[in-house]
């Protein structure tokens, strides 16, 4: 309360300024949809790649308004607790979708067609073997977890250095895996328009790839962030963020490696 009687306010709330942010990330919401549609049907691609450059541009700006907001102290106890649940409520939208690719998957598995076989995977696919990358990639990620929960302890404890270090060494497994995760597609023995064990394979894990990247940038940012002196070990609410999205990440891959690595393979392919 005191902070916010020392902005002028009665409450402890920040009431955001007029932003043409939401505005403009619809637009680009809106055009890398059409363009998707487009391009999917071989009309042009420019549509989608110039929605998805908005939509990069906007979570750009916006964040960056929502950085300086914290420097002003209109993060207080009161917003941060907002922002908690905000994240919280994201990540369960992301768990959602996975429960969509895991459906897809299961449902297949389980109840596998007469037209593939009535067998999982279908006759002819050769998996990958579960202890090879795969669980190298588990280590990995595994260990990311660690350094991240390293990094999160020396923030509140004041160290600065471990922080650092730990935002580093969580960024290079995150690009480790993701390097090793492309040399394991450029290496499958099956493709994604190949039946149903690639699509949902490479849906499921592609996704999650995804979610590795975009983790990944979120701790690059992190990592500037605590080099220019940004946390302190009570308001540190973007670096905290970032750890659950990171953790997510690593829950769902133990999920994927369990589920479709060890209990769905069949014959490894050799390479």
């Amino acid at each position: 309360m005191a902070e916010a009687h020392a902005h002028g306010s009665d409450h402890p709330y920040h009431m955001v300024e007029p932003s043409p942010w939401p505005a403009l990330g619809a637009v680009a919401a809106g055009a890398s949809a059409i363009g998707a549609i487009l391009f999917m049907h071989d009309v042009t691609v420019w549509v989608m790649l110039i929605g998805f450059a908005l939509v990069l541009y906007t979570m750009f700006v916006w964040w960056r308004d929502v950085v300086r907001e914290a420097h002003t102290n209109f993060h207080t106890a009161a917003v941060q607790v907002g922002l908690r649940y905000g994240m919280a409520l994201f990540i369960a939208s992301e768990v959602m979708f996975f429960v969509a690719w895991f459906w897809a998957y299961f449902n297949s598995s389980l109840f596998p067609a007469e037209a593939i076989g009535g067998t999982w995977p279908p006759e002819g696919v050769l998996t990958f073997d579960p202890w090879g990358l795969p669980f190298l990639n588990t280590l990995i990620l595994l260990a990311s977890g660690t350094t991240v929960t390293w990094a999160h302890h020396a923030l509140r404890e004041g160290n600065r250095n471990g922080l650092i270090a730990g935002l580093w060494l969580t960024v290079i497994l995150g690009l480790c895996f993701t390097g090793i995760q492309a040399y394991e597609y450029a290496h499958a023995a099956f493709g994604f328009r190949e039946g149903i064990y690639g699509s949902t394979f490479f849906m499921a894990t592609g996704f999650h790839g995804f979610h590795v990247i975009v983790g990944t940038a979120f701790l690059i940012v992190n990592l500037i962030r605590a080099y220019r002196g940004h946390f302190t070990a009570g308001q540190h609410f973007g670096f905290e963020a970032a750890a659950w999205y990171w953790h997510f990440v690593d829950v769902v891959w133990i999920f994927l490696f369990c589920s479709i690595y060890w209990w769905g393979a069949g014959v490894p392919a050799v390479h």
